[in-house]
Order: structure tokens, then C-alpha cells, then sequence
């Protein structure tokens, strides 16, 4: 029986099997309206009600077969919204479908939008709307089960001024009056309601490959499609390690600035931030991600948010398979090398023994938007990881992520049906030697542990070395005076470093402590790092200068995180510069003057970070 804590809908008793959507887009009122008709399922005898999980969503009528049936908005819960409950004219027997239709429209507190003015996007012409709905956010968007354990097909008819796209394959678009054309889409692959995404704006595409077009801003479009031209290399090298891609299409929009997160999965339609373009294509490997995510997350599912590792632990193991074969094993474990810095800092902000940093959290009364960090993807990683080893390397483990997909696509899971079919496939493909070496295990310390994992894997460091050599010097010079110092160094230090391994270099100096303000001045005269443009090195040089109140980064800390609403880069620099020397109250300003700028999933987690709300917020960021 599907179990959810996030969910107020009746998941025991009912499934949505199809949602057909049939929304206008106005972006006077910023507000969708219109109708979703919910074609349901009794898996329960005798349903007389339907409960459906909603957010500041406006219902008007709800009907089956053309008669009004009666309806109550439950008073809202504070996590996790409104419950609309629908009394059914008739009890359903178990088998026994009905559809169902909700008119509706969403309200400006609606969490899975944003609206864009002109102004905020790159044309600064036409208006802009996208939405996000993982975790819990579709219920703002659409009265639905909300819950990744539902996993249904839908169709949509958006009605717009502007070209809509959505995670789903377009079937055709209809002129109408007054400059709306109706576009129209079907997704017949069963995906949850976390993967429900429409975006709507000046857009334009372009063809990457025989089943990829990126789209975005006319203004963008042909940075966008030379940065991305390696996305069709991706799909293959997924398909030959794991099963043929299954969506048909793997398109790419490339979102405003506001976007919360380096990418979201929507299948059919990655969504990505535009912080990718980096002009190097040195920063694709979220687009290996968000492919892995094809088979990980989108065709096997999590069944609730307690166990999103099989998600994003999946998805970190098969990007750094695919990053392997393309350019080389040493690139795959320098990644894993980086990831394993960013678990330490998650682990870290939280506290070793939060119960967050469990790789199988309990969320019961929480909200899962709490408790996202780099925990699920990283200790999940490592733990894929440390079993691949353990189990007698690829030739074992690379089959069986195979096996795997082909057992639960389509399906929702949760840990134990994961470690069941483990256990299984070794036995049944191996023997009873692989069973024993899983005996050997420590699952509980692995899955329910606080902190950092058991096992402390170790991974190939040769395109690390440098970047530790260069910060041993820097740490040494520390002792002399920058003049002094200046002779050790060149402007060509980093020359023959990847944008990677720069960011490795400055991640290890971050470690150190904070260096004299000369010295920083004298690292940035030679390598220019205040005018580099790759967001994650221009991330990174902003973290060591905060670290050292080295005020005269400020106002280039403000400039890049009042521009830049990726999560991972805005939250932790308007923290760090809330907590640095004389920069709390900059931070406040530069935060409260552009929050109409951040998407409101962001806006909610930075207020928390910066003591603007009553809870503060203590987790990482996407």
C-alpha cells in the first residue's frame, strides 16, 4: 500500500491512472485557469470520497459526467496545503473508474510558478512564466495525488499568447482569436506529478540532434545550442550502459536566471539554469545528470521523499558512468572527488547527528524542500559506489543497474523493494558468494546512520594533485608578505588547469584558513578570478574571499547573487555574506530589494537563511 507523509490524498483507496489539462495562461492576473479532468481508480472497495492534494489553488466546481458534485477545501496545513476532498455520487468498487473534473485556477501565492516581467528576462520584451514542482509543489499547479507514488499519464491543451512547451511530446498547436494559439501536448510515458512542467515565453528552437532541440530566448539560442551540441553523445552512452531511451524526445530549455536549480529532469524537456553557458562547455555534465535521470527517477521512481536517494544517488552513479566513458575514468572520480567535498559541507551545516543527513530520513510532518541537500545524492553515490567494489567491480555491478531498470521502470519503490532485488539478482546471476559479501554490509549505519558514510571510499586523485600542490603553496606563503610572496607565483599557475581543476584549486583553499587580504589581492592580480565568468569558479573565488571578510568582494557577491537564483549559488553566498564582517545587513538589503527576482522556493529558503522568517533554515542547497 503506497505510503506518503507528504500527501493528504487518499493513496490507499483511490489512483489517478491520466490527468488532460485545459488551462489558459494570463499573465495580467500571473494565474493559470481552467480544468483538470482526473480519470481515477478504486484499488479500495467502497470509495465514496476522493481526496486530492492542493495549494493555494481557487477551485470552482468539481463534476463527474456532466453533475456537480460536492466539494470541501480543508482548513490548509501549514507543509503541505489544502486538501480538497470530492464526495463521489456513487461508491466506487475496486477496479471501478470514474473521471472526474476540477475547474480551477492558481492564485499568486501559487508555489510552482514563477512570473516574470519583461524586464526580468534576457529579450526584456515579452513576459515569462515556467514552474517547478518537485518536491510538493505540483499540488499548487494542479488539484492532484500528489505524490511520486502515483505515477500517471497526462495530456494538456495550454492556451497562450506566447509559445508554451511542456514535459511532454507536442501534437500540434491551433491559431485562435485574439493572438492565442492553443498548444497542445501528450505524455504517454507514466511519470509522477513532480514531473508535470510548463514553461511559457519568447521562445525559439533549434535541433542539437536527431531527437534533441534546445530552446530558449532568441538571444540565447545560439550560445545555448553550441554549449549543448554533446547532448545526443549523452543519450547513447546511457543506452548502452543501461536500456534504450524511452521518452522519444530529449529536448532542452534553457530557463532565465531565476531559475532555482542547475536542472530539473522534466522528461521529454530538461529544464537547465543559463549558469551552464559557460562558453567551454565546461559545465555540460548537469545535462549527463539530467539524462540519467531518464531511467533514474523518471522511469524508476521513489516511492515518497524519505527514500528520494534512489533518485539522486542513482542519477550521481550513472552520470559518473556516462562522464567515465566518454572522457576517461579519472574525470568520473574527480567528480566523485568533488561531490564528496560537497557532502562533507551539507553534513557539516546541518550537524553530524541531523537526522537529514540519514540517507533514509524520516519526514514525517516535514517539508521534503527541508530537508534537500547534497546528503541524498552524494552518500547515495558513495554507497552505489562502495557496493560496486565490494560486489567484484563493473563486470558485476553494471549489469545488474541494467537489471534493475528493467525490473521496476515504470514503478515507484522504496529502499527495501531496492535492496530485495539486489539481494536477488546476485544470487540468482552470481551465487551465493555475492549474497555473503552483502551479508557483510553495515545497511543500518549505511541507510539509517547520521552523518558521513561508513566506509571512506577512495578515489583517483591524479587531476587533484596540482590543485593541492598550488594550494600547499599558497598556505606557506601565507607566512611571508604578499610582495615577498609574488615571486613564488605567475599569472600562468593555472594555465594548464581545467575549468574543473580550478574549481578544485579554490574548493581546497576554501578549506584553509581565511588568507591575509594582500595575499588575496595578489591571487586575484594574477589570476584574474574576480572577472572570470564561469559561474561555479566565480562561486568558489566569492566563498574563500567571504571566509576572509575580504570586504572588496562584496559588492561583486551581491551583483552575482541578485542575477544568478540557481540555489546552489545564491543561498550559500548571501548566507556567507550575512555572516561575514559587516555584511549581514548587505545581505538583508540585497535579498529583500530583488526578491520579487527569486523564484518563490528560493525567496522561502534564503528568507530562512538570512533570520527573516521565525524558523531559521539549516540545510544545503541544490
Amino acid at each position: 500500500m503506497p505510503y506518503d507523509p507528504t500527501s493528504q490524498s487518499n493513496l490507499d483507496q483511490v489512483k489517478t491512472n491520466h490527468i488532460h489539462l485545459d488551462l489558459s495562461v494570463d499573465f495580467a492576473a500571473k494565474a493559470l485557469s481552467g480544468s483538470a479532468e482526473l480519470e481515477i481508480e478504486a484499488i479500495a472497495d467502497h470509495v465514496n470520497t476522493l481526496v486530492l492534494d492542493t495549494s493555494f489553488i481557487d477551485v470552482k466546481a468539481v463534476s463527474a459526467a456532466g453533475k456537480t458534485l460536492q466539494f470541501a477545501l480543508e482548513k490548509r496545513h501549514e507543509k503541505y496545503g489544502s486538501a480538497l476532498t470530492i464526495h463521489l455520487a456513487t461508491p466506487l468498487a475496486k477496479g471501478q473508474q470514474s473521471k472526474i473534473l476540477v475547474q480551477y485556477a492558481t492564485t499568486k501565492e501559487c508555489t510552482a510558478c514563477q512570473w516574470l516581467e519583461p524586464s526580468q528576462t534576457v529579450g526584456k520584451q515579452h513576459p515569462y512564466m515556467f514552474t517547478q514542482c518537485q518536491a510538493i509543489h505540483a499540488r499548487s499547479l494542479v488539484p492532484c495525488q500528489d505524490s511520486p507514488s502515483i505515477k500517471l499519464t497526462y495530456s494538456a491543451n495550454i492556451h497562450a499568447p506566447l509559445r508554451a512547451v511542456m514535459s511532454a511530446v507536442p501534437i500540434g498547436e491551433e491559431k485562435g482569436a485574439s493572438g492565442s494559439t492553443t498548444f497542445k501536448f501528450e505524455q504517454k510515458t507514466r511519470i509522477p506529478s513532480y514531473l508535470i512542467a510548463l514553461a511559457v515565453g519568447n521562445l525559439e528552437g533549434r535541433e542539437i540532434g536527431p531527437r534533441s532541440t534546445v530552446w530558449t530566448e532568441p538571444e540565447v539560442l545560439e550560445s545555448a545550442a553550441w554549449e549543448f551540441v554533446d547532448t545526443e553523445n549523452f543519450i547513447r552512452t546511457g543506452e548502452e550502459l543501461l536500456t534504450p531511451y524511452d521518452w522519444g524526445r530529449y529536448d532542452l530549455l534553457v530557463l532565465p536566471a531565476s531559475f532555482p536549480y542547475g536542472g530539473m529532469e522534466n522528461p521529454c524537456l530538461t529544464f537547465v539554469t543559463p549558469s551552464l553557458l559557460a562558453g567551454d562547455r565546461s559545465l555540460v555534465d548537469v545535462v549527463a545528470h539530467e539524462i540519467a535521470h531518464s531511467w533514474m527517477g523518471n522511469l524508476v521512481t521513489t516511492e515518497n521523499w524519505e527514500h528520494f536517494w534512489l533518485n539522486e544517488g542513482f542519477t550521481v552513479f550513472v552520470e559518473r558512468k556516462i562522464l567515465g566513458r566518454m572522457k576517461g575514468k579519472e574525470h568520473s572520480e574527480f567528480s566523485a572527488i568533488l561531490g564528496h567535498k560537497a557532502l562533507q559541507e551539507s553534513v557539516s551545516l546541518y550537524g553530524n547527528e541531523h537526522p537529514f543527513t540519514a540517507l533514509r530520513p524520516c519526514l514525517r510532518g516535514e517539508d521534503p524542500d527541508d530537508a534537500f541537500s547534497r546528503v541524498p545524492y552524494e552518500k547515495g553515490f558513495n554507497l552505489l559506489y562502495y557496493l560496486e567494489k565490494h560486489l567484484g567491480g563493473a563486470s558485476v555491478f553494471e549489469p545488474y543497474l541494467r537489471a534493475h531498470v528493467q525490473e521496476f521502470a515504470g514503478r515507484s519503490i522504496n529502499t527495501d523493494d531496492w535492496k530485495a532485488f539486489l539481494y536477488a539478482f546476485m544470487e540468482k546471476t552470481f551465487g551465493q558468494e555475492k549474497v555473503d559479501l552483502l551479508n557483510k554490509v553495515d545497511w543500518a549505519t549505511w541507510l539509517t546512520g547520521t552523518g558521513m558514510p561508513p566506509v571512506d571510499n577512495k578515489f583517483d586523485d591524479t587531476l587533484a594533485r596540482e590543485c593541492t600542490c598550488l594550494c600547499k603553496k599558497w598556505n606557506e606563503a601565507r607566512a611571508q608578505d604578499a610582495a615577498t610572496a609574488a615571486a613564488q607565483f605567475s599569472s600562468k599557475d593555472l594555465d594548464n588547469f581545467s575549468p574543473t581543476q580550478k574549481v578544485v584549486f579554490l574548493e581546497k583553499v576554501g578549506e584553509l584558513d581565511p588568507l591575509p587580504h594582500p595575499h588575496l589581492e595578489l591571487m586575484d592580480s594574477l589570476y584574474n578570478l574576480t572577472a572570470v565568468r564561469n559561474s561555479e569558479i566565480r562561486f568558489r573565488w566569492h566563498m574563500v574571499c567571504l571566509k576572509a571578510n575580504y570586504e572588496k568582494i562584496y559588492p561583486e557577491v551581491v551583483a552575482f547573487a541578485t542575477t544568478m537564483g540557481r540555489m546552489k549559488f545564491c543561498r550559500p553566498l548571501l548566507r556567507s555574506l550575512y555572516q561575514a564582517k559587516g555584511g549581514a545587513e548587505l545581505a538583508r538589503t540585497a535579498f529583500l530589494d530583488h526578491k520579487a527576482f527569486y523564484h518563490p522556493i528560493a525567496a522561502t529558503m534564503i528568507a530562512k537563511d538570512l533570520g527573516l522568517t521565525k524558523h531559521k533554515n539549516e540545510h544545503d542547497e541544490l
